[in-house]
């Protein structure tokens, strides 16, 4: 009887264990779909960090951003690293504060913040009002759907024009591109055309944990 706890600490820890190794892995079903990752959970491999590349690690199995503005381009061989019509998915954990983005069709820039493609916005307590899942300068969001603390579900698909992007799979915004959209300023690049993947680190109050990174593409 003296060794139950001992066998329940064993199993417990083997319970875990099989939860957290079961992320950044596709199922039979979603490989059958056409799904692929874009982070193995271990190694930052097929990325490449802008100005400040410490802002970003790996932890547990998640891309941990945590640290001065820098963004995160996906430059790995999924597709070439080049999207236009496709299908996103990934979970995100925000915390106190935090402020962060997922670009898309953007490409590799050294320093400042992308000017090609559009931005998801990913912030539920930050200062900036716009939150989670608008299209950010573009179609804006303005009710906090997610907790900080939380993981959550962000889907993002882009189909011709067409975006439309969903939480835990409530639909959040559904935009399509005008023709001859008026851009100005730093927005003249958002605009649907093709490009990568990008993650934002915002400032060093932010911390953002990205897991399950995988994508979909689309005819």
């Amino acid at each position: 009887m003296k060794r139950l706890p001992f066998l329940v600490g064993l199993l417990l820890s083997a319970g875990l264990f099989s939860v957290c190794s079961a992320q950044n892995q596709l199922t039979s079903a979603e490989t059958a779909e056409g799904w692929q990752l874009l982070f193995d959970g271990k190694t930052l491999d097929g990325w490449r960090a802008s100005e400040a590349p410490a802002t970003f690690s790996v932890k547990d199995g998640c891309i941990v951003v945590l640290g001065p503005r820098a963004h995160l381009f996906y430059e790995g061989a999924v597709g070439g690293h080049t999207f236009r019509n496709f299908e996103l998915k990934l979970d995100v954990k925000t915390f106190p504060k935090g402020n962060s983005g997922v670009y898309f069709h953007t490409v590799f820039q050294q320093t400042g913040w992308p000017l090609k493609g559009y931005e998801v916005q990913v912030n539920n307590s930050h200062k900036d009002p716009k939150r989670t899942a608008g299209l950010y300068g573009i179609k804006d969001n303005f009710d906090a759907i997610a907790k900080d603390n939380e993981w959550f579900a962000l889907r993002v698909k882009v189909e011709g024009k067409r975006v439309r992007t969903w939480v835990n799979d409530r639909l959040i915004t559904d935009y399509t591109e005008e023709e001859n959209p008026v851009r100005e300023g730093s927005y003249k690049g958002r605009l649907i055309d093709s490009g990568t993947i990008a993650l934002q680190g915002h400032d060093p109050e932010s911390q953002i944990h990205y897991r399950n990174i995988r994508i979909r593409l689309l005819p």
